[in-house]
């Protein structure tokens, strides 16, 4: 059923966005702070849970949305102000680089334990 793939995304959505809220509020932001990323592993890990069995048509759902939620993403991401938030510091940029040369540090210790029996 389609509408289990809608239901899950409108749910790590709101999940995630609130979670980016609060956020924000404890590090004394007004801004959600990493609120699509959250919703995004939200939707990774709960369409991925183990001992989980859908049904054919449910499957195809959460997999078609799972699918159209990095474009979702990524429109969310391009309404952020990312000039306002480089001209505020070098924080910023600073915090920006370090958690790419951290993904980038983690892509083969992820891909070596992916691939363990």
């Amino acid at each position: 059923m389609p509408i289990l793939g809608v239901a899950l995304l409108a749910a790590c959505t709101l999940v995630g966005l609130f979670a980016g809220d609060l956020l924000g509020a404890a590090l004394g932001l007004e801004a959600n702070v990493g609120g699509v990323g959250i919703a995004m592993l939200l939707l990774i890990l709960l369409s991925n849970l183990p001992g989980r069995r859908l049904g054919p048509d449910s499957a195809a759902g959460v997999s078609f949305w799972s699918l159209m939620y990095i474009p979702i993403i990524v429109a969310m991401a391009a309404k952020q102000n990312v000039l306002a938030a480089v001209s505020g510091g070098v924080m910023a940029a600073v915090a920006g680089t370090l958690a790419v040369l951290a993904a980038f540090a983690l892509v083969p210790v992820l891909s070596r334990w992916s691939r363990r029996p």
